[in-house]
C-alpha cells in the first residue's frame, strides 16, 4: 500500500531519461575546462568521516567497514569516480535503494502521512558529495543563488533567514509602532516528490554547468 502511494505522487516528468544525457540538453553546453578531479586524498578524507551509525544500502556494505578501510579503498574508488564523472555513466548498483517509510504525523493508517527515505549505497553517497561540492561551488561563484536563499545551504536555514535578514527588523518595528501585521507562510505539498529532474538539469545547464557533470 505504501509503495503504491509513493509511486502515485510522481508525475510523468519526474522520471529520468533513458539516456545519460537528455537529447538536446547538452547541445552547445561547454566542455569541462579541466577534467573533474576526484583526488585520492579527498576520497580518503570523506571515507574517514563517514557516520558509522548510518544504515547501509542494498549492497550490504556498512559505512563502518568503509571508514576503517579508507586507506585501502581510496585509490580504487578515486579511479572509479573519475571515470564515472568523465563518461557520465553511473553503475547500476549505485542506482538501487532500500526505501523505508517514515511517519511524519497524523494517523498511522493513512499512507499519505509517511515519507519515503531512500537508503543508497555508501559508495554512491561519497560520489554524490563530490558532485554536490562542484555544483554548489559553481552556482555560488556564478551568483546563481541569491543572498536571500537560506534553506538548503551550509550555515543558512529557515531560522537564519528570519534572524539575519531585515524581516525580523521590520517585524519588530511594526509591532513597536502598534501597527497590524500579517505573515503568510507557504508550504508546497509533496514538493520534493514531484520535482521534475529534466527541469532541474535544464536549470543547471542554464547556469553554465559543464557537460560531464550534467551527464
Amino acid at each position: 500500500m505504501l509503495n503504491a502511494f509513493f509511486a502515485s505522487v510522481f508525475n510523468g516528468k519526474t522520471a529520468c531519461p533513458q539516456d545519460n544525457c537528455p537529447p538536446g540538453l547538452v547541445d552547445g553546453v561547454r566542455e569541462q575546462n579541466g577534467s573533474p578531479v576526484t583526488q585520492e586524498e579527498a576520497v580518503k578524507e570523506l571515507l574517514r568521516h563517514l557516520d558509522i551509525h548510518k544504515s547501509m544500502g542494498p549492497d550490504g556494505i556498512h559505512p563502518r567497514v568503509m571508514r576503517e578501510q579508507a586507506n585501502e579503498l581510496a585509490k580504487q574508488l578515486s579511479i572509479i569516480y573519475q571515470l564515472s564523472w568523465l563518461t557520465g555513466e553511473v553503475p547500476d548498483d549505485s542506482k538501487l535503494a532500500n526505501v523505508t517509510p517514515t511517519q511524519k504525523n497524523g494517523r498511522k493508517e493513512d499512507p499519505g502521512n509517511y515519507r519515503p527515505v531512500s537508503l543508497t549505497s555508501v559508495l554512491s553517497e561519497v560520489m554524490e558529495s563530490f558532485i554536490l561540492s562542484v555544483i554548489m561551488q559553481h552556482v555560488q561563484d556564478g551568483q546563481g543563488l541569491r543572498p536571500s536563499q537560506h534553506g538548503f545551504r551550509r550555515g543558512r536555514s529557515c531560522l537564519t533567514n528570519l534572524i539575519i535578514t531585515n524581516f525580523y527588523h521590520q517585524l519588530t518595528c511594526l509591532v513597536d509602532a502598534g501597527r497590524a501585521l500579517d505573515v503568510v507562510y507557504l508550504d508546497f505539498s509533496k514538493a520534493f516528490d514531484t520535482v521534475s529532474h529534466s527541469m532541474l538539469l535544464h536549470k543547471l545547464a542554464a547556469c553554465g554547468l559543464d557537460r560531464s557533470t550534467l551527464c
